[in-house]
């Protein structure tokens, strides 16, 4: 009875709840019942044979539900063996899957995500933190997930609530381990926030959870026992899913429209390092946000996107009924689509069930990013003259081999958070740790800093920047020498180029905290390749009351035994 388990809403009955259609039961929810189906429906299963069905059964029900979470949920860190791919290695799964479960809300809502943390795997870290990549952290600084800038990691057997709002806030946002290479390992996944009052809500016909899409790179060595700078991964999943060079022909992920109809597409790039070239044959993209913020529609055949960037495009389904190749060509690794590597398929409704066969054309209209323009407010901040702001930064980039520098100083994580420390009493860059890595930015003030790039300094280019708190200008962008304070792109990732590139950008200082600024890829980062901003620190204390829960993060996990970190 109760073991009767099927897909495309066979409704199951769960223990005190009215039956419900399996494609509209979390992932989590469903994980968290299979116990009690398995003990009604086969009471004389061994305790090894009910694991292992247990196992599995939470594995292939969760890959197929679609079923967004949040704003309040509960997200359980946990280790599992999965095979993305094809290939079969232990990862970090959020809710029993990879990537995490979508989580969605609303502009204005709380979102409540409770973390629990029930790691066992050492070598992929058992502790964790989780960044809301995007979200401005107003006033709960101490919710924005860096670990030891904004709090201590989360320790195994232990829990923590994530409560913060998005505040004029919406779009397409992600989130991710912020602990060491740990997302690496994958614990990342998507996240959305709605606007009922959405200015492009014209272009579309549909936005919900089947029209999001991830990019991931995917490696079959855990970060911590491969090579410290990986040349490339070994598959590209796209929503979760791919195939390796060499290996077998396994799923790849489907993408259904309907002909006629438009749809807001998601694109997240949960990339730990690798950047995508992504298309779709035969169908343009007309891109509407970068990064959460809105921009005027600008249509294009591919984009370029890079780790942590975000980008909703809108594509039309006028094409015949047939199936089409989508691709996210990686810069490193396997560079070719043979076998249907780097690739998903966009089908259309009351298409056969095959792989495609069309064939990739030369991109003649690739995203180009000065060519993005901000709906709303267009101009940076400050003066329209070279460094024309309150403060003025040039970033001086170097690299000996094993870690990276700015400013002469690598990023080595304090033991204590620098939040942790300013509550304390800390208030000069001076007094902050890591020493050298930490400056103060004055409150309600204009900020451009420079990313300049060389032949040597930055080696691994071009990098992702991201910062903290904040969505800022380009008024320079990567591949340009022009500067535009009238309309420049507004985003919180950028690629800051190679060589000759003087990418800058520049932001208003109005949300006091301790805010990352760092390489977002993440084997940079474990390299030290970061700083952090101490903004309008003397306010830190009255703007952000941390919860109790969060002071005692430090003295759990300053306990933890060597082998449980």
């Amino acid at each position: 009875m109760l073991g009767l388990l099927a897909h495309n809403g066979i409704k199951v009955p769960l223990p005190g709840h009215d039956p419900v259609p399996i494609s509209f039961v979390s992932s989590g929810l469903l994980t968290a019942f299979i116990p009690h189906l398995l003990f009604l429906s086969f009471p004389n299963m061994g305790r090894i044979a009910s694991l292992s069905v247990l196992i599995t059964l939470s594995l292939s029900l969760s890959r197929t539900a679609l079923a967004a979470i949040g704003p309040v949920t509960d997200l359980t860190i946990s280790n599992a063996d999965i095979s993305p791919d094809g290939y079969t290695r232990a990862a970090v799964v959020v809710n029993g899957v990879f990537p995490g479960p979508l989580i969605t809300g609303n502009t204005g809502d709380n979102f409540q995500i409770n973390v629990i943390d029930n790691l066992t795997n050492e070598t992929m870290l058992k502790s964790t933190t989780i960044h809301w990549h995007g979200f401005f952290q107003s006033g709960t600084n101490w919710a924005d997930g860096g670990a030891f800038v904004n709090q201590c990691p989360i320790a195994t057997g232990n829990s923590f609530l994530y409560d913060f709002t998005a505040k004029d806030q919406a779009g397409t946002f992600w989130y991710h381990s912020h602990l060491s290479t740990q997302y690496c390992d994958g614990l990342r996944g998507p996240m959305v926030v709605y606007d009922p009052s959405d200015p492009h809500a014209s272009l579309y016909d549909v936005d919900d959870e089947s029209t999001v899409i991830t990019l991931s790179d995917w490696y079959h060595t855990a970060a911590k026992l491969g090579a410290a700078f990986p040349t490339g991964p070994d598959s590209v999943l796209i929503n979760g899913l791919g195939r390796f060079s060499g290996g077998n022909s396994t799923d790849l992920a489907v993408i259904t429209v309907e002909q006629g109809k438009r749809y807001r597409f998601r694109l997240v790039s949960l990339s730990c390092d690798s950047n995508f070239k992504f298309s779709i044959d035969n169908h343009n993209l007309t891109v509407i946000e970068v990064d959460a913020v809105n921009h005027e529609a600008l249509t294009v055949d591919e984009i370029q996107i890079y780790a942590g960037q975000r980008y909703s495009f809108v594509l039309t389904a006028d094409q015949d009924i047939d199936n089409y190749w989508v691709r996210a060509l990686p810069n490193g690794g396997t560079v070719s689509f043979s076998g249907g590597v780097n690739s998903a398929i966009l089908r259309y409704s009351g298409a056969p069930e095959v792989e495609p066969t069309t064939n990739q054309t030369l991109s003649t209209n690739t995203l180009v990013e000065t060519d993005l323009v901000p709906l709303d407010d267009p101009a940076a901040p400050g003066e329209a003259v070279a460094e024309g702001v309150d403060y003025a930064m040039s970033l001086n980039f170097s690299f000996n081999g094993s870690n990276f520098f700015i400013n002469g100083e690598t990023f080595v994580p304090p033991t204590v958070p620098v939040l942790l420390q300013i509550l304390s009493g800390a208030q000069s860059a001076s007094s902050l740790l890591p020493s050298g890595s930490v400056y103060s930015l004055p409150s309600n003030s204009t900020i451009e800093i420079a990313f300049p790039i060389t032949a040597t300094n930055a080696p691994g280019a071009p990098h992702p920047f991201h910062l903290h708190g904040h969505t800022f200008s380009v008024v320079r962008s990567a591949g340009s020498s022009t500067y535009n304070y009238a309309n420049p792109v507004r985003r919180d990732v950028v690629n800051t180029g190679t060589a000759g590139d003087n990418v800058t950008i520049r932001f208003k200082t109005d949300n006091p905290g301790p805010w990352f600024l760092h390489c977002h890829i993440d084997f940079h980062l474990e390299a030290g390749f970061a700083m952090v901003f101490s903004e309008d620190t003397d306010e830190v204390a009255s703007f952000n009351t941390p919860s109790t829960a969060w002071e005692n993060l430090c003295t759990t996990y300053d306990a933890l035994d060597s082998s449980d970190l």
